[in-house]
């Protein structure tokens, strides 16, 4: 199907319609309010990284933050996780101010983050016994969980001896069991293979259907941001500003067949062509190809 027999981005079926109206009346859990953040430079001026964001997110919404290198997605999510301060704007939680991290957001990042020295359960555990839980209920909320996620077999195995999947539905789970409001996660599956990827997104989303969880989800791909999402916030770069917030227009639960789709396939072409506009002619590299062998040169 190509672009010209697509159908616009923003038509969808009234049972897709009634649904994201539905997330929409939901209580609004995380605000961000004109957040700007800049960074010194060396000759004593400031870069400005994000620009003006401003972005309201519904209980139990899926949202992902997408855009091209240098639009300051990452910068953002530690910035709503409290890792980073945003230098105007604010954060609200419920209302009230993000100024540090909290228990009431988990966070998932692209590179391993288990600890080496702590075994799958005690990797989980380490979630609870942060917020104060004893090690025994602990230990039984951990193990819990591990059997959830299909791992309880490796409660005593160590981060070495799992593939890269497994070590991220682990940091998952650490994540989720201090039964966080909000689940933040920049780039989680960036690092892995395409077919432990797709069964990572599909395990996440199963996830997110059967707990009380709003998901942030960076990435870079356009394909698992359409797949995943409920809305997508397409960022601009060199500043970081928001471009358009998109309601993705495919019905729920998502099957791998609907990357097929027509309303899938215009979402994604729309994204596409917002973080990839066509290069202008002026902006063009010209590279000459010479072909050294022989004794004839070809450009």
């Amino acid at each position: 199907m190509n672009s010209a027999t697509l159908p616009d981005y923003k038509r969808m079926t009234p049972e897709v319609r009634e649904r994201l109206d539905r997330i929409a009346a939901r209580p609004v859990i995380l605000e961000g309010r004109n957040v700007f953040k800049r960074f010194p430079t060396s000759d004593g001026g400031e870069h400005t990284v994000l620009k003006d964001i401003s972005f309201q997110v519904h209980s139990r919404e899926f949202l992902s933050i997408i855009g091209p290198s240098g639009c300051g997605k990452s910068t953002l999510i530690r910035i709503l996780t409290g890792l980073e301060s945003a230098t105007s704007g604010e954060i609200l939680l419920d209302g009230k101010p993000v100024v540090s991290p909290g228990a009431e957001r988990g966070m998932v990042f692209q590179k391993y983050t288990l600890f080496p020295w702590l075994t799958v359960c005690g990797n989980v555990m380490f979630g609870l016994e942060s917020i104060g839980k004893d090690r025994d209920t602990a230990e039984n909320v951990a193990l819990q969980w591990l059997d959830i996620i299909g791992l309880g077999k490796y409660a005593d195995y160590y981060p070495r001896q799992l593939s890269g999947g497994m070590q991220q539905r682990v940091a998952i789970a650490r994540a989720l069991v201090p039964q966080p409001r909000v689940l933040l996660m920049d780039e989680p599956f960036g690092a892995l293979d395409a077919q432990t990827r797709t069964q990572m997104q599909n395990y996440l989303l199963e996830v997110w259907r059967n707990i009380d969880i709003t998901i942030i989800f960076v990435t870079h791909d356009l394909d698992e941001a359409v797949y995943l999402s409920d809305r997508i916030l397409a960022l601009k770069a060199n500043p970081g500003e928001i471009n358009e917030l998109i309601e993705v227009p495919v019905a729920r639960p998502r099957l791998s067949r609907m990357l097929l789709e027509p309303e899938f396939l215009a979402t994604r072409e729309h994204i596409d062509k917002l973080i990839r506009p066509p290069v202008k002619r002026e902006d063009r590299c010209d590279f000459q190809i010479i072909n050294m062998v022989g004794d004839k040169t070809h450009l």
